[in-house]
């Protein structure tokens, strides 16, 4: 088990592997949870977003791409619960930068990864 902050995280961020991560996890992670990363997603993508909040971002993708973190992924049940924690944090941290845009386009990108 690792006590790292999802800060720490931000080293395993990288595009590809967040939709590699995506295209392989998708059902497992469920619907709420990979909507929501994508919502941060986009806002890390849009020129709008200030650096903090984009930091803030890529520590949280991170924390989910990472194999390693406080519940591992392949663990029954509970292997998502603290990816969905620090995702939701971040959600909460950065909402005033959620635009209508990003989660039309997560919603849509869900629907490419589950239908």
């Amino acid at each position: 088990m690792s006590s790292k902050d999802p800060k720490d995280y931000e080293k395993d961020f990288s595009s590809q592997n967040f939709f590699a991560k995506l295209a392989n996890q998708a059902v497992k992670a469920g619907k709420e949870l990979v909507e929501n990363a994508l919502i941060l997603y986009y806002v890390l993508e849009d020129s709008d977003t200030p650096a903090w909040a984009k930091t803030a971002i890529i520590g949280a993708l991170g924390y989910f791409i990472s194999p390693i973190d406080f519940i591992p992924d392949l663990t029954p049940i509970l292997g998502y619960t603290d990816d969905a924690s620090v995702i939701a944090a971040a959600v909460v941290t950065v909402t005033q930068y959620i635009k209508p845009e990003h989660r039309a386009k997560a919603k849509a990108t869900v629907k490419k990864y589950l239908g």
